[in-house]
């Protein structure tokens, strides 16, 4: 039998965090606009954005429904998370392409998680569709492999310059 009070706290414990998630892959993106990963941040930020949007259908599928307060303060906490130091007074640094990338990868790894936790569900949960799931940690790992693509190419170049090109 499924615990379903923990169920809806976990399942919205995510949302809030996705919510974050998605105002940090938006910010990273509009800040490398232009930039050699701009295209990439873009698509990374849009999955996220559909997965937290698939999750929040879940939760209304399950009979559950966001909880406000959490989503509220998740997105007030990235708002917060941007005044870190980043080796620099003003303005984005390359040490803020490496350090949101890891926030984001963090995130993508926990999304997973939820994916694979609720797949185990399914077998019990009717409304929860195994094949979708199944989808969506297929695509979180295309998303979490790009974003560690991005952030070792991002490290190298805020710690030891730009990479050459090949000739």
């Amino acid at each position: 039998m499924i615990d379903r009070k923990l169920l809806r706290i976990f399942m919205q414990d995510h949302l809030a965090a996705a919510t974050a998630g998605v105002e940090l892959a938006r910010r990273s993106q509009g800040a490398n606009r232009g930039t050699t990963y701009g295209d990439d941040l873009k698509r990374i930020a849009d999955a996220i954005d559909d997965d937290r949007r698939t999750l929040e259908g879940m939760l209304t599928d399950l009979g559950f429904g966001p909880d406000r307060l959490k989503v509220a303060w998740a997105w007030a906490g990235e708002k917060v998370g941007r005044l870190k130091l980043n080796g620099q007074v003003r303005g984005y640094s390359p040490l803020s392409r490496v350090e949101e990338l890891e926030v984001l990868i963090g995130g993508i790894s926990a999304k997973l998680s939820l994916w694979r936790v609720l797949l185990e569900v399914a077998e019990h949960e009717p409304r929860l569709d195994s094949e979708q799931l199944q989808r969506l940690i297929e695509r979180g790992e295309e998303q979490r492999t790009r974003a560690e693509e991005l952030r070792t190419r991002a490290a190298h170049q805020a710690f030891l310059g730009p990479v050459a090109s090949p000739s």
